[in-house]
């Protein structure tokens, strides 16, 4: 869910590598060797495009776009978690019946 995870906070406003990263990880542990090739994973599947900004601390960011694909890939990814969600929660009801 890491993917969904991404596509909902670049969906809010366009960000960069490491602005992402600190973001997702408030939600899930995470670092760069996870996150930065599933931005380029997203990327070249056209769910993001991607623009440099010049940075006065270093050398331009690179931000990420959500595109009309993303949106939709995000709205898809969304319906099965909350779907997955609501089986699972279901789940543990009956279970809490029974004991």
């Amino acid at each position: 869910m890491l993917e969904l995870i991404v596509l909902l906070s670049v969906s809010k406003k366009d960000m960069y590598g490491y602005e992402l990263i600190e973001a997702v990880s408030k939600v899930v542990d995470v670092n760069d060797g996870t996150v930065y090739p599933l931005l380029k994973r997203l990327t070249n599947e056209k769910y993001f495009e991607t623009y440099l900004v010049e940075s006065t601390e270093g050398p331009p960011r690179k931000y990420y776009h959500l595109t009309i694909l993303g949106n939709e890939q995000k709205k898809q990814l969304l319906e099965t978690w909350q779907s997955f969600n609501q089986s699972v929660n279901e789940f543990i009801k009956e279970c809490e019946k029974n004991e």
